[in-house]
């Protein structure tokens, strides 16, 4: 039984890495993009807007909808989009008209196949009969640090030795992930979390103290990733001044490895771990990450905040969907799905304070950096709540 359970544990590893190259391919071709469709860059940085948005709504859909759907049709859907919006992008800019529409009907697409994985992809595995369930989220969540270095390191390989006005071709190249991916979830055991109308309605959820801190928690983990590793490769060419190209791997790729290094290591080694103990030391590192790159008196401090905070918040996501399931076991599919809207709003939100602060600041990145050591303080107090609500409260009545 196990070993067909494996099999449903790998399915999801290619989901996670699938939704990893949905997130991370297009951005490397936002120049390419400009110049050869003559796409103004404020019109190219709404495709990002556009990805994000959309998963927000497929957060939303899912906490509704899903349960009556079913997840196995629901997965497969979610990897059919994701391959379906890939070979559109290398498609639909040529066929149409106008080549943004083309280019954004596709990210929506795959966007929406991101959007199902991130909300299915941790209920399928917490429903899965694993043992230390803690350790085995957080290694699936490190999936997608792989997929995030792999599709950069392999795409920049790919275009260094066939040049990058072949992209078309990598794109239909990734799209063989998700496709192969329908066979595995065709094929593997899916569990529910929870019987028929068994799960807890959106109301009854946000009536639970430890599900509304649950939501911050989750709005500031967002916020604590997204803000330093978007801002990653801008900061790393201002700070040591290195071309584009290195930038992207000392910046962005080092901070995933990073983050990926944190979460196999508590997948390791987490039934020897208090999770909550290592989420609030985590978020204490996290933010002497983001004061040494906003203070840090060298450029190579300045890297060194910015490569190590990818380990610092590499638990904080698995984490707290993992204490968040063990307090509220019947939140069925709408508490996965909203959790993952608050970290989706998080990862919105959270850049966007970082270069609006920026800007205001005279296009100063380390008082962005600074404003940006809210989140990780915010998230520390919200584990630190939780903790309390632990000891007092019934983990059903009230946690």
């Amino acid at each position: 039984m196990n070993q067909n359970y494996r099999k449903t544990l790998f399915a999801c590893y290619l989901g996670f890495i699938t939704q990893a190259i949905a997130a991370n391919f297009a951005p490397l071709l936002f120049l390419k993009f400009h110049s050869d469709y003559n796409i103004p860059l404020g019109r190219i940085a709404v495709i990002s807007t556009a990805f994000f948005f959309t998963q927000l709504i497929v957060d939303l859909f899912c906490a509704k909808f899903i349960d009556g759907i079913g997840y196995r049709k629901s997965i497969i859907a979610s990897q059919g989009m994701s391959a379906a919006g890939l070979i559109g992008l290398a498609l639909l800019p040529d066929l149409l008209p106008n080549p943004y529409t083309g280019i954004l009907v596709s990210v929506i697409l795959y966007a929406i196949g991101s959007g199902l994985i991130e909300v299915l992809g941790s209920p399928i595995v917490e429903a899965c009969p694993f043992e230390n369930k803690d350790s085995v989220m957080s290694l699936l969540h490190s999936f997608y640090c792989w997929g995030s270095v792999g599709v950069i390191l392999l795409s920049t390989v790919f275009f260094t030795f066939f040049g990058i006005e072949h992209w078309r071709i990598l794109a239909g190249i990734w799209a063989l992930i998700p496709l192969y991916n329908i066979y595995n979830f065709r094929t593997c055991p899916i569990e529910r979390l929870t019987g028929e109308g068994e799960g807890l309605t959106i109301g009854k959820l946000f009536k639970i103290p430890a599900f509304r801190i649950a939501i911050l928690l989750m709005i500031c983990a967002g916020a604590s990733e997204l803000s330093m590793s978007q801002w990653a490769s801008a900061y790393v060419e201002a700070a040591l001044g290195l071309p584009k190209s290195i930038g992207d791997i000392a910046g962005p790729c080092a901070f995933a490895v990073s983050m990926g290094i944190s979460r196999v290591f508590y997948g390791k080694y987490g039934e020897k771990i208090d999770l909550m103990k290592f989420m609030a030391g985590s978020g204490m590192l996290c933010l002497c990450c983001y004061l040494l790159a906003a203070l840090g008196g060298s450029p190579a401090l300045g890297l060194a905040g910015c490569v190590i905070c990818g380990f610092s918040v590499g638990i904080m996501w698995p984490g707290t969907i993992s204490i968040t399931s063990g307090r509220i076991p019947l939140g069925g599919t709408a508490m996965f799905a909203l959790l993952a809207m608050a970290g989706d709003m998080g990862g919105s939100i959270g850049p966007y304070i970082v270069g609006a602060v920026t800007q205001h600041a005279g296009d100063n990145l380390k008082t962005g950096m600074l404003a940006g050591c809210i989140f990780p303080i915010v998230l520390v107090g919200a584990v630190c709540w939780l903790g309390i609500l632990k000891k007092r409260q019934n983990p059903l009545h009230g946690m």
